[in-house]
């Protein structure tokens, strides 16, 4: 079996540490531990590696969030993975800090680079773990919120939460999303 993990958001340094990259900063942490090095390759950075026998490949699409659906459809038909086996890793403003909540499918919920997914892919129906940011902002602010680096308490809460996180990816791939679900959701 293989599967395709799609940790989203920006390239450059600028970016690196903000809220709306924590799908990169857990893919590259889930590399890290899997002894991983990322390539760079079409579209996106690339690694994989094999887990209980299933082939995962995890990428970080170079295209910039707002176009993250070129990357997964490029990846998904490259490596001839279908839909289902397919897991996005997202920043999400409407879920308290540090909880994380799995679903097969949804809406892109305002979210730009599921909104581009999901028009690339042409439907909602993709498996997502959804990784609850925080709506800490005033009104009109979401995007200097989102674009901005952690806070203090933030950080120390952020290994295990990206923990977490990864123990649901491996998850996912090894006893299936309705069994993750159950287990971890918050």
């Amino acid at each position: 079996m293989k599967y395709l993990i799609v940790g989203l958001g920006n390239i450059g340094p600028e970016y690196e540490l903000t809220r709306h990259n924590i799908g990169f900063l857990t893919v590259d942490r889930l590399a890290d531990k899997q002894s991983c090095t990322w390539a760079s390759d079409r579209l996106a950075f690339k690694s994989e590696f094999k887990h209980k026998g299933r082939t995962i490949h995890v990428i970080k699409p170079t295209t910039y969030m707002n176009l993250s659906g070129k990357a997964v459809n490029y990846w998904m038909k490259m490596l001839q993975i279908p839909k289902e086996n397919i897991l996005i890793l997202v920043d999400d403003v409407a879920i308290p800090f540090e909880k994380l909540r799995m679903k097969p499918k949804g809406s892109a919920a305002g979210h730009n680079g599921l909104k581009n997914i999901e028009e690339v892919l042409g439907g909602q129906d993709y498996p997502r773990l959804r990784m609850g940011i925080g709506d800490d902002f005033p009104k009109g602010r979401q995007i200097d919120f989102v674009l901005g680096r952690f806070t203090n308490e933030e950080f120390a809460v952020l290994a295990t939460m990206m923990d977490k996180a990864i123990d649901m990816v491996l998850a996912f791939c090894t006893v299936g999303i309705d069994r993750t679900m159950n287990q971890f959701n918050d």
